[in-house]
């Protein structure tokens, strides 16, 4: 398929009807339909696309289908993955929304939900494996992890200061990284 509007749509479109859980499985999805069978970008600036599209305010889906689409096609790219991931989930919400109260009590539907809740789980492992090799590959690394992760399991610092200091910190480190390596 080529990387043109509609390549780039119905590939979106495909992610967002298997994107249950939320933007936090996009990252193995995504991984395996444009890196891997399309490689039209590389695992590595997925990676980052997600990274920085957790960051910042907004659906996590979204984010990384925005900076995405705009790495395959630019603006036009942006808004047919925007469209695509958005889609699947907006028909499913008009077309459930009136029969949800009847669907939800019957008792094939409750397993296929907990079937569902498993599937995600699995592809949040996935996302989490990803990110973990791109991401912890050093000491520095590794404290700073350990470091964010006490602090959020103490619930007494907001995730977002958390996240804000990791990034000062990277930042901070890969400057003093370069300055020391031109000095040598």
């Amino acid at each position: 398929m080529e990387k043109n509007f509609y390549g780039i749509f119905k590939t979106f479109f495909k992610v967002g009807t298997l994107l249950l859980g939320g933007g936090y499985v996009i990252l193995p999805l995504l991984t395996s339909e444009l890196a891997d069978k399309k490689k039209w970008i590389t695992s590595d600036e997925l990676v980052e696309f997600y990274s920085i599209g957790a960051s910042l305010p907004g659906i996590i889906a979204v984010n990384t289908a925005i900076f995405t689409g705009r790495k395959l096609l630019g603006t036009k790219g942006a808004i047919a993955a925007i469209t695509g991931v958005i889609l699947p989930a907006f028909l499913a919400i008009v077309l459930l929304a009136s029969i949800i109260n009847e669907i939800v009590e019957i008792a094939s539907v409750k397993y296929i939900f907990w079937g569902v809740g498993i599937g995600v789980i699995t592809l949040l492992f996935l996302a989490v494996k990803e990110m973990w090799k791109k991401s912890v590959n050093d000491k520095f690394s590794a404290i700073i992890y350990i470091i964010c992760l006490i602090l959020a399991l103490t619930k007494k610092i907001p995730l977002a200061l958390i996240i804000t200091c990791a990034i000062i910190m990277g930042i901070l480190y890969h400057r003093w990284q370069y300055k020391t390596k031109e000095v040598k």
